[in-house]
């Protein structure tokens, strides 16, 4: 799940993160109240999306006097911000937020996320603050510093001056570097972040240490511990089809391909969008009904694959352990009945009481490919949505 910046800097304060004053705003009377709040004689009005680079498309703008900040909010609020994490269609901008101008000396790089590599904690620095890590990594990887904290014994003021070090931090920003890691640390732990990105960690004129942005997200296996973070989540700028998933314990993602995919088990569904793309074709999602999907819940899936008017076609791959083919046939029966599907459907199951859902969609009058396998399943689906086109 991820969080606003200003929702992100709340969390941060609360660990001791020095962060410069702001205030969010939802129309443009609350940006000017905001601004007067933080008294100037320089402010940042930034839109909030749940997406970087918006400084790159238009939405974050420098100011000098509460005109400029009426008028730019009012011109931000209500944009449709394109930035390179948004895609061509843009987010809407529904909240601002109106910080405080900061002299800045330096931009320095620093993230914590969790290494699915190492199975660790990683701090990664960089002197390169303000850019795309991205492109730093590929042309001057040796400014970049990777560091890793053993579960065992965890953060310590080794890491802090390393990576103070590394950043080429003097004098008492050392010690600033070394309480900021631990803090950053301990943040990450107790709310289970799975992402802390602070672009640009910044030194300001009088030497100190300022997290000018930051961008956070969280587990979201684990948010049932963390009902503060739980109440941060914006339904507004999630996918709707994701956010109507959820409602139904399903598991979905939506991507970029023609192949609806409605699987039981996650590494089956993965396995199921490497066949379809070994076969020609391009996944349109992830979707995993789990382990105790109901016929309700297989009608629901349906339903939201077809709300991607990308669908070409769909795979339906369930091997029944816990899950009855039985269940997942009548599921498919029915959401076929509801609605007019109106793409090729290929049906592979196998498992328990496979032989009682064959029978279910073979005398069920439904235009179903069966397949014996899921190589099998993938050759079909891909074919007859050729053979639609």
């Amino acid at each position: 799940m991820n969080i606003h910046e200003y929702q992100a800097k709340t969390v941060l304060k609360s660990y001791g993160v020095a962060v410069p004053e702001g205030y969010p705003a939802f129309s443009v009377e609350e940006a000017v109240e905001a601004a007067e709040k933080t008294g100037g004689p320089v402010w940042v009005v930034k839109a909030q999306i749940h997406a970087g680079g918006r400084g790159k498309g238009g939405g974050v703008k420098v100011v000098r006097s509460l005109g400029d900040v009426e008028r730019q909010a009012r011109d931000i609020l209500g944009m449709q911000l394109v930035t390179p994490q948004t895609g061509p269609e843009g987010r809407t901008v529904k909240r601002l937020y109106i910080e405080d101008g900061c002299d800045i000396a330096r931009e320095l790089y620093l993230s914590v996320l969790v290494d699915r590599e190492t199975s660790r904690v990683a701090f990664i620095a960089s002197t390169e603050g303000g850019m795309d890590i991205e492109d730093v990594a590929a042309e001057t990887p040796e400014k970049i510093l990777t560091l890793t904290v053993d579960p065992a014994s965890g953060i310590s003021g080794f890491h802090g001056r390393e990576i103070a070090y590394a950043l080429k931090l003097e004098g008492d920003q050392v010690r600033q570097c070394i309480g900021l890691i631990g803090n950053l640390y301990r943040c990450c732990m107790d709310k289970d972040a799975s992402l802390l990105e602070i672009n640009p960690l910044v030194v300001t004129g009088s030497g100190d240490l300022l997290c000018l942005d930051a961008k956070m997200n969280f587990d979201s296996n684990a948010l049932y511990r963390h009902k503060d973070i739980m109440e941060l989540r914006d339904i507004g700028e999630e996918d709707p089809a994701e956010v109507e998933a959820s409602s139904h314990d399903l598991s979905y993602v939506k991507l970029d391909g023609t192949i609806g995919c409605m699987v039981n088990g996650a590494g089956l569904a993965m396995a199921t969008m490497d066949i379809v793309k070994l076969f020609g074709a391009e996944p349109a999602n992830f979707l995993d009904v789990g382990g105790g999907a109901t016929k309700e819940k297989v009608t629901a899936a349906f339903k939201i694959i077809l709300s991607d008017p990308n669908v070409k076609g769909i795979l339906v791959n369930i091997f029944g352990g816990i899950m009855r083919c039985d269940i997942i046939a009548e599921g498919i029966v029915a959401a076929a009945t509801e609605m007019d599907i109106g793409v090729p459907l290929v049906v592979r199951l196998e498992g328990t009481n496979v032989t009682r859902g064959k029978k279910i969609l073979n005398e069920s009058g439904l235009a179903i490919i069966a397949a014996d396998d899921l190589g099998d399943a993938a050759k079909k689906v891909v074919a007859a949505v050729k053979e639609a086109a």
